[in-house]
């Protein structure tokens, strides 16, 4: 009860001063939204797409923005400790394991809305016909991976130890190669089978395939499982490395 209770609190102490500041969700959701606008409607041109590319792709842009929305969550970390303001978060009797937690928990929530925002508007203006509850139930596995990877950035920024630098190299070498080897953009089928063989050691890939069956509400498919699977040891790696940072660091 206790680390609930202090994870409430960190989470509410972390979410105020981005709900003060709705403009900087906005731009947040500025790249993936280009890429909806900008690359989606190639999709129908290319040879070998399949069915309707509009509900194969737009999965796909949610699953970016969880990339691009919580893996730069770290460096908001960095910047406290360097003002000062996380060591006083530190003198405070909240459990050590809240702090992680609330803080990564914000970034889902933040996530799940403009998750929801994404989807409200591809349900108004283009024309998919995604299910229900097969949405609600990708949003579910959605903000498990986006709390998995707010986890490992913060990990990250405890592990680089002060050095913005290194966590701005390691987050981006990390984060391209995830996001291009996902298969959110264009199908990996059609590529030769080494980068097949990548996208398949690429957890990322089965959130992607995992979304796209449960957008349109196919439950049965097997993907739906795997990707269930990899959102959870994705969450699960990520919480225990940022603990485990934090013990390391002295909290």
């Amino acid at each position: 009860m206790k680390v609930l209770n202090d994870s409430l609190a960190t989470f509410e102490r972390e979410i105020q001063p981005v709900l003060r500041e709705p403009v900087a969700l906005a731009f947040a959701m500025l790249q993936p939204l280009l890429f909806l606008v900008l690359f989606g409607p190639l999709l129908d041109t290319m040879p070998g797409m399949e069915g309707n590319s509009w509900e194969w792709f737009v999965p796909g842009v949610i699953v970016m923005l969880a990339l691009f929305g919580t893996s730069p969550s770290g460096a908001n970390l960095l910047s406290e400790i360097h003002t000062g303001s996380y060591e006083r978060t530190l003198v405070s009797p909240a459990a050590r394991s809240a702090l992680l937690i609330g803080r990564t928990a914000k970034e889902a929530a933040i996530l799940l809305g403009q998750a929801v925002l994404i989807t409200v508007g591809a349900l108004l203006f283009i024309d998919v016909d995604f299910d229900l509850l097969g949405i609600l139930a990708g949003l579910v596995l959605l903000m498990l991976f986006g709390l998995g990877v707010g986890a490992l950035s913060n990990a990250l920024a405890l592990a680089v130890n002060r050095r913005d630098y290194l966590f701005i190299v390691v987050q981006q070498t990390l984060l391209f190669p995830l996001l291009l080897l996902s298969g959110m953009l264009l199908p990996m089928e059609r590529g030769p089978d080494w980068l097949k063989l990548l996208a398949d050691i690429n957890p990322v890939s089965y959130v992607v395939d995992a979304e796209r069956a449960l957008f349109v509400g196919d439950f049965a498919s097997a993907s739906v499982g795997w990707g269930l699977l990899s959102g959870i040891g994705i969450a699960a790696v990520g919480l225990a490395l940022g603990m485990r940072g934090m013990r390391r660091a002295g909290v």
